[in-house]
């Protein structure tokens, strides 16, 4: 058996959604982060970050944390949403890596300072939105080009980023000027596996 514990947020919904599109059984276990369940000793055990989502897979005794890592764990596990030619799987890595080391510390700053932060930071707040553009500029020109982020097929690549942009468009973070990147998260937002792994463990009402 498969245990995902997660709560509504971004990484949480990466790995949702990539356990539905692969049809795979497996258990989810709500860790409350409002409640602080995610600084329970139970939990830090599976992470000592303190951070959602984890996996722990009972058939191969692997525990991981860090959304990429699950994504491309199950993708190997599985042999499937990670293309099976050279260039193809290392397309989809690339743009694994841009999500994982550029978009979502990104954008994630971009929530803190502009929805978080107790005092407003009107330096950092100018310099995260120009960094999100940037990140979403790059992403358009990809997907004007290609399809998918990996090319010709959907992958893990894409679910890792779609998790952003799905709470980009939650909070308004408008990216519509995008067209290409617009029209590319239809696609996937299209999805019914997608769209059931944004409501788990519950739908996102904020960031």
């Amino acid at each position: 058996m498969i245990h995902l514990y997660s709560d509504s947020s971004p990484n949480g919904f990466k790995a949702s959604i990539v356990l539905e599109e692969l049809g795979l059984p497996y258990r989810l276990n709500h860790v409350r982060i409002d409640a602080g369940e995610h600084r329970l000793p139970e939990f830090l055990a599976l992470n000592p970050h303190g951070r959602i989502p984890v996996l722990v897979d009972d058939e191969t005794g692997v525990t991981l944390f860090e959304s990429a890592a699950i994504l491309l764990y199950l993708a190997e596990k599985t042999g499937q949403l990670l293309p099976t030619d050279l260039q193809g799987r290392w397309e989809a890595i690339k743009w694994l890596q841009f999500h994982a080391s550029s978009v979502g510390p990104i954008i994630g700053q971009r929530v803190h300072f502009e929805v978080f932060a107790k005092q407003p930071v009107p330096v950092a707040i100018e310099r995260f939105r120009r960094l999100t553009d940037d990140a979403f500029a790059v992403l358009d020109q990809r997907v004007a080009e290609q399809p998918w982020l990996a090319g010709s097929s959907y992958s893990i690549a894409d679910i890792a980023q779609f998790g952003w942009s799905h709470i980009a468009r939650i909070i308004d973070f408008d990216f519509s000027q995008y067209r290409h990147l617009s029209a590319w998260h239809e696609r996937v937002a299209a999805r019914p596996a997608v769209q059931k792994g944004v409501t788990l463990p519950v739908a996102a009402t904020g960031a």
